[in-house]
């Protein structure tokens, strides 16, 4: 259900970019408030991203106030931040739908909206596509304006400082708005410093300072002189002067709350020449008391009640996936000082808070530069260290060349624990562990592990940690375990070799990773046998082999792309065996998985029991 419009007068005239161009700009302040209030309470509603959010509100209503939105091109970074973008552009009576099957996506998406300019997930990519749209721009000569918007944690990323040092060299117009949301806003916000980034923008400071270029364009020693003097005096007043060196008219710091502060800087920007950095200072959580003081607890939240000033109180339960990887590395830490914990900046997700705080010496947080955590790893590997990169499936994409290149072409010994593999639900196809099976199969030196549950997960990261012959890879799922009970001793397992979990006729199902339970159910009604294959690299040749001799069917089953993943992997050995056998693939089909939640997702792709039972009768009665 949608909230009542009539609540928000001022919101109710600002359905789309347009009616909000028509309101008076006095009314922006209210504006601002009362779209604050209809994303508090609409999250509230639907569950979703949301302190990143409230940090965005007025940038977002005076970016659309001032360009012509959407002819002009307007790139959010990630996205978490642009809820409130959705609400101003056409979608406001659906975001009770956000992250929900059939609903709106939780990331600026291009199918879903003309306004959304570009699709997006992972950050970092802002910069190199609005400087290929402001290119684009001056072939088409019509106008068009190009504003990327990027956070403060985007920027450790070296695609931005690439994207960046290319824009300075080619020199077209664009806008890149720094939406820095540190934990408050720095001591040289405020009225004064408002008015200078106001002044800097404006034409007399511009026309003065492009004037002087020209001048002294012919005098190579004073220009130098000049240049140096205006980058000491302005590195006094501004930190710009990196974003200068890169060919960046750099203005700011300014409030980022201040809507019409930021509407006139705007205005004044929009026009100018060449590649301009507007840095603006934010809290995110604006607005909402716990998520100003807890911005990372309030990133994302479940539906819950705003009035009430607090999460709703979860149950205890299951732990997670996360959870357990963050326990076992905690616990091997304290046998091996030699361990060392690398996160690109997903330390929460990845179950690493109490190992950063009782192994501080041992946890290298490597920020948003997923490329720089793994060859780290690597570089540590050489020097002989136990290296644990703790990394989601789908930012291990990132650093694919560095895992073959750094990693596996040397025959390092670095453990990859690899979080969100297979189907993640609410945040969709950006973020579907799809594709790791497939991508690291083929990489020659590799150990790849699926646990079916949380003590295997254990035991196969001890197995890894172990392992020194080259890299080695645990992959798990989001979400509670299982509730297998975990043995507290560690035990190496023997690289390579699957277990029978249950003995049955005909049919076989080869099953890699946490689909085992869904698996054995399916079986009962089959009376079909069931492997816990255990390793997708390499695979226990002997259990495959008596697996053909002895059924008529094989099946396999993973939370992977059919595609190149653990089942080609068995038809490549059956292939090499010279044993023709007829084998059913289950997994992931080839398309990007929308979003919805992980029980819908995996219900609708046919990978719960109900669904495997279908599919393997069907296969059979062809």
């Amino acid at each position: 259900m949608s909230l009542d419009i009539s609540q928000f007068p001022v919101l109710a005239q600002a359905n789309t970019p347009n009616e909000l161009r028509q309101l008076p700009q006095a009314l922006l302040p209210q504006l601002a408030d009362e779209l604050r209030e209809f994303l508090l309470k609409s999250v509230g509603m639907s569950s979703g991203h949301f302190a990143s959010g409230l940090g965005t509100v007025e940038l977002t209503v005076a970016l659309h106030y001032v360009y012509n939105t959407p002819f002009d091109r307007l790139i959010w970074d990630v996205g978490h931040q642009a809820y409130p973008h959705k609400i101003l552009t056409g979608r406001r009576d659906r975001m009770h739908t956000i992250r929900q099957k059939n609903g709106l996506h939780p990331f600026p998406w291009r199918e879903e909206s003309e306004y959304d300019t570009f699709s997006v997930g992972h950050s970092g990519t802002s910069i190199s596509a609005a400087l290929a749209m402001a290119v684009a721009a001056e072939k088409e000569q019509a106008g068009r304006k190009v504003v990327a918007v990027i956070g403060d944690g985007a920027m450790t990323g070296g695609m931005v400082f690439e994207a960046m040092n290319h824009a300075g060299d080619l020199h077209n117009d664009m806008l890149m708005v720094l939406n820095d949301n540190e934990m408050s806003i720095s001591e040289n916000v405020g009225a004064l410093n408002n008015h200078l980034a106001q002044l800097m923008s404006g034409r007399l400071y511009t026309t003065i300072r492009e004037s002087s270029k020209k001048v002294l364009k012919g005098m190579p020693v004073i220009k130098e002189m000049a240049k140096r003097t205006e980058e000491h005096l302005k590195g006094m007043v501004v930190p710009g002067t990196l974003f200068e060196e890169l060919g960046f008219n750099y203005i700011g710091p300014i409030d980022g709350h201040d809507v019409e502060a930021l509407v006139e800087t705007l205005r004044n920007m929009r026009n100018l020449k060449g590649p301009q950095v507007l840095h603006i200072m934010t809290k995110k959580g604006r607005g909402y008391e716990p998520a100003e003081k807890d911005p990372i607890g309030w990133h994302a939240v479940p539906k819950f009640d705003p009035s009430q000033f607090k999460k709703p109180a979860t149950k205890p339960g299951l732990p997670t996936f996360s959870q357990v990887f963050g326990k076992w590395l905690c616990d091997i830490a304290e046998q091996d000082e030699k361990v060392l914990g690398i996160t690109p900046a997903m330390r929460e997700g990845s179950g690493m808070v109490e190992f950063s705080q009782r192994f501080p010496k041992q946890y290298f947080d490597a920020a948003i530069a997923e490329q720089h955590a793994v060859t780290l790893g690597a570089g540590f590997a050489c020097e002989g260290y136990k290296p644990v990169v703790a990394i989601y499936s789908t930012f291990l994409q990132r650093g694919y060349d560095q895992l073959i290149h750094d990693v596996a072409l040397q025959r390092l010994p670095v453990l990859f624990a690899i979080d969100r593999g297979g189907i993640v639900g609410a945040d969709g196809p950006t973020h579907q562990g799809a594709f790791d099976l497939s991508f690291m199969r083929c990489i020659p030196n590799m150990v790849i592990m699926a646990p079916s549950d949380e003590n295997e997960c254990r035991q196969m990261l001890y197995t890894g940690y172990c392992y020194d012959a080259g890299p080695s890879a645990v992959r798990y799922p989001r979400g509670s375990a299982t509730g297998a009970t975990q043995v507290e001793a560690m035990t190496a397992l023997p690289i390579g070799k699957g277990v029978i979990k249950r003995l049955g006729k005909r049919i076989a199902m080869l099953n890699f990773g946490t689909t085992l339970a869904a698996a054995l159910t399916a079986a009962e009604s089959l009376d079909a046998t069931v492997v816990d294959m255990r390793f997708v690299k390499p695979l226990d040749v002997d259990l495959v082999k008596e697996m053909a001799q002895t059924h008529d069917v094989l099946v396999t089953v993973e939370e992977n792309a059919i595609m190149g993943g653990a089942g080609s992997g068995v038809l490549e050995l059956l292939q090499k065996l010279k044993m023709p056998k007829p084998v059913l693939q289950i997994g992931l089909p080839d398309e990007f998985i929308k979003h919805g939640s992980p029980e819908e997702v995996t219900h609708d792709l046919q990978l719960d029991a109900e669904g495997m039972l279908a599919q393997i009768n069907a296969y059979l009665a062809n």
